[in-house]
């Protein structure tokens, strides 16, 4: 996949990993259901604050993909041709629907299981990429038991995921296929999943072409990369949350695993994956305990985790981005 830049309707600025880690405070002093007070700023202003931002610096990151003129640098085309903003809707609302979908799934689970947790806090960030760093939620409580951690940590990616799929379907569809040869810009590593639907949805396309992709489906992508980042078996990752929920104690072994695969993964790849290697350092491989690990999770959940697993495996690109 392709973002070419001399296209006048497709992004063309790389983008950088968004937070996607959620830590969660220690309440252990709380009991399940406990509200865990905030104050009003924190508790609604803040969130709203973010929120707000966070849509205008997507926009302004959306109509820079797309702009294809001599103005050089977003704050000069946004001080110049501020009418522009208009053109990142695409772009903005699919990438902000797939992450307020994922940051819901985290949301309602934790109300169901009575686990108190702030509103997603969306993380605004430079109009030269994507325009976001992504959301955390923070937990106000206490996780009792493996069933409440398994549920919270794997609804969010999994509703993300779903999300990305609809409008990556969508965006392929709106998508254009050319000349490798005529291409330049922003190469994009394409997922087991996204060669299928791609072949699904495009039909199969000589060697010699590539697929330049509507901002929706660079959007849809990017959803695709998060669900993939999120579900590493790390720590306070979603995939830590769920791998400790599955297996225990051996999720802090499957860590360990996973840090040297990173590092190889960036030396022979995408040189990212050492500041991710880095970043799971400082978070902790290990998964703080649960109350009680040995309630038992149910046929159900464990089919739910292996499906995740699918998800992990076919979302995650070991070269996601690379330039052409």
């Amino acid at each position: 996949m392709n973002l070419d830049q001399r296209s006048n309707d497709q992004p063309i600025r790389s983008v950088e990993p968004p937070v996607v880690a959620s830590p969660s405070e220690d309440h252990s002093h709380l009991s399940p259901g406990d509200e865990f007070e905030e104050a009003p700023f924190s508790k609604w202003i803040l969130p709203v604050s973010l929120f707000a931002a966070t849509i205008f610096t997507t926009l302004w990151a959306g109509a820079y993909q797309v702009y294809n003129g001599p103005i050089r640098g977003p704050v000069d085309l946004l001080l110049e041709q501020p009418e522009i903003l208009w053109r990142g809707i695409p772009f903005a609302a699919t990438l902000l629907t797939i992450l307020v979908t994922h940051e819901c799934g985290h949301y309602v689970l934790s109300r169901i299981h009575r686990v108190p947790a702030s509103l997603p806090l969306f993380i605004p960030g430079p109009p030269y990429f994507i325009g976001t760093f992504g959301a955390i939620i923070r937990l106000r409580g206490p996780i009792v038991n493996r069933r409440a951690l398994f549920d919270i940590g794997v609804a969010g990616p999994l509703a993300g995921f779903i999300a990305a799929v609809v409008a990556l379907i969508i965006g392929l569809s709106l998508s254009t296929v050319v000349d490798r040869a005529a291409t330049r810009g922003l190469q994009l590593g394409e997922p087991l999943l996204l060669q299928f639907i791609a072949w699904l949805v495009v039909g199969s396309i000589p060697p010699e072409a590539d697929i330049v992709l509507h901002p929706i489906g660079f959007a849809a992508w990017f959803g695709l990369f998060v669900t993939s980042l999120n579900l590493i078996p790390i720590g306070q990752l979603d995939g830590g949350h769920v791998a400790y929920a599955l297996w225990g104690k051996r999720q802090r072994t499957m860590a360990f695993i996973m840090i040297p695969i990173l590092i190889v993964l960036g030396y022979v790849g995408w040189p990212g994956w050492w500041l991710w290697a880095f970043m799971s350092g400082l978070w902790g491989l290990g998964h703080p305990p649960v109350h009680d690990i040995h309630v038992p999770l149910g046929r159900e959940r464990v089919i739910v985790g292996w499906i995740a697993l699918a998800v992990f495996v076919l979302t995650f690109a070991p070269v996601p981005f690379s330039f052409h």
